[in-house]
């Protein structure tokens, strides 16, 4: 079992309190377990069965979500201290089905560097005083000064491979180990729904034994309605273990392919027989109003309505949180062979966009979420390729050229700091990657980490590709593909920011509580 971070502002006791409190909302509305479909009936008041969400918390900022199971007005009141005796009042929406009965709230004004607890209250519309039990949570916003540090963790790949909610080992039990680690936020490296994989009741082990899955019509087809997607959504938020980490960890999310369907890319038609919807654009349209409506990040939920997924989450004088898109502007999936790319897998208005951030940050260190790793060979099908790198160790091709130009202006315009997180290929690993190894020379040494699944099938590890110098210096994954989690242990990532030294210390961590794998990075330093 992984104990409290020492200094951390949540006390045990805080903790129970909150746990305690999220279990009986979450027993009152889905039973006992905390696992089974809830049948609402419209009748009493308004309930918020599903929890609570924090999202793309800043040092004044961050959004709360809710699900009502019926219209409601949503009132979100923050206060310094759990008691709740001085709060300030932020006035949401009226959700209907419109959204899902989902509601998201920006909270602006925040004290930097605090713990915040918050409640959530929904009000019958009709009749104010008609409201139901409210709902609490806690999140930390950014610290303003660089002594205060920065820890997070960060993982991807959710529900994937046929392997649902086990009610038998506890359901998505890496979410409560994370949670007892208390950091200050989470990031969802992508593949946050699997809405082209089946939940089956049950599964039969190669040595005998029964997985067993919690299953929801919803998850018993691949979907292609707006409301199939919206399922799958709601689907992650029946395991406790998933409401109870929402209430206490704000999360960072990106997408990736297994939002809409795998191995995906805009102009895609698609030759399979599961689905009646044959063109991707309708489907990742309806994917992305379903993601924006069940998960709080600002770019979907701003007052322009940008719609976009890629963004920057600034946490204070220490760390940018650089998320990319390598879904929605990509090319089409090909051999990778092209001389000449300049769609890549970020399009050239997202490669303009990151070269500007990066270029204009003054955080020490500029993490690169990506939901695709650079170096390692994901091919699809026979032929193609899903990834950056094809598997030529020679100069850059096809989408390499676009990565090539981005690494060749963070060496040229001499920013610092660069580390790339991602997660996608289902084992846990870290990749240095330097020029006088590389057939592309014009950069400067970087580290690539990879994590995850955190609740998904695990898979060998990927071919390297040489054209960017990768070396792995560490890995691990399984030794046959599709591991269920009851065979293989899941994966998450850890990064602490030390405030006095502003050293990064990346932790690789199993299941279990171990850490298989540490490097501490200075700051400032080129070629660690």
């Amino acid at each position: 079992m992984s104990h409290p971070v020492p200094g951390s502002p949540l006390s045990p006791a805080r903790r129970g309190l909150l746990r305690g409190s999220l279990a009986a909302s979450a027993a009152l509305a889905l039973g006992g377990a905390g696992l089974a479909a809830p049948a609402f009936a419209l009748s009493g008041r308004p309930r918020a069965a599903w929890g609570v969400q924090t999202g793309d918390v800043t040092a004044s900022s961050g959004l709360v979500w809710v699900r009502s199971d019926r219209p409601a007005r949503m009132l979100v009141e923050t206060s310094a201290s759990e008691s709740f005796r001085r709060v300030r009042r932020h006035h949401g929406p009226l959700i209907g089905a419109g959204t899902d009965h989902t509601g998201t709230v920006a909270l602006r004004g925040l004290p930097a560097g605090e713990q915040i607890h918050y409640r959530v209250t929904l009000a019958d519309p009709d009749d104010p005083r008609r409201t139901g039990e409210p709902v609490v949570g806690t999140f930390r916003t950014a610290p303003e000064r660089r002594r205060d540090g920065v820890r997070f963790l960060w993982s991807g790949d959710i529900a994937g491979q046929g392997w649902g909610i086990n009610p038998d080992i506890g359901g998505f039990r890496a979410y409560e180990e994370m949670r007892r680690l208390d950091p200050d936020f989470f990031l969802c490296s992508g593949d946050s729904i699997y809405a082209d994989g089946v939940i089956q009741p049950s599964v039969t082990l190669p040595d005998g034994r029964i997985w067993r899955n919690v299953t929801t019509p919803e998850k018993s087809k691949v979907a292609e309605t707006l409301d199939e997607y919206r399922g799958n959504f709601r689907y992650n938020l029946l395991d406790h273990n998933v409401r109870a980490f929402n209430a206490q960890v704000p999360s960072v999310v990106q997408w990736d392919d297994h939002e809409v369907r795998n191995n995906w890319y805009p102009g895609q038609i698609l030759d399979d027989a599961r689905y009646t919807e044959k063109d991707v654009d309708v489907l990742a349209a309806r994917a992305l109003r379903a993601f924006g409506e069940y998960t709080p990040v600002s770019t979907l939920h701003a007052r322009g309505k940008t719609g976009r997924m890629h963004r920057v989450v600034r946490y204070g004088p220490l760390l940018d949180v650089f998320v990319l898109d390598m879904r929605s502007y990509r090319n089409a999936n090909s051999p990778g062979r092209q001389a000449d790319d300049t769609t890549g897998i970020l399009g050239a208005e997202q490669l303009a966009w990151l070269k500007r951030e990066l270029a204009s940050s003054t955080a020490v260190w500029k993490v690169l979420a990506a939901d695709m790793p650079l170096g390692l060979v994901v091919p699809d099908g026979a032929a193609n390729f899903e990834a950056v790198a094809q598997g030529d160790p020679g100069a850059p091709l096809g989408r390499e050229l676009q990565i090539a130009e981005l690494l060749r202006f963070v060496k040229h315009r001499r920013i610092t700091g660069t580390v790339w997180l991602t997660a996608d290929v289902h084992y846990t690993s870290a990749q240095h990657y330097a020029p006088e190894r590389a057939a592309f020379q014009d950069f400067e040494p970087f580290w690539e980490f990879v994590s995850g699944p955190l609740a998904a099938g695990g898979f060998p590890a990927n071919a390297l590709d040489g054209t960017f110098g990768p070396e792995r210096v560490f890995v691990r994954a399984p030794e046959r593909a599709n591991l269920s989690p009851m065979e293989s242990p899941q994966y998450f990532g850890e990064v602490d920011i030390d405030g006095h030294s502003g050293e990064l210390t990346v932790r690789l961590r199993a299941e279990g509580g171990s850490v298989l794998f540490s490097k501490v990075l200075r700051p400032g330093l080129v070629g660690q």
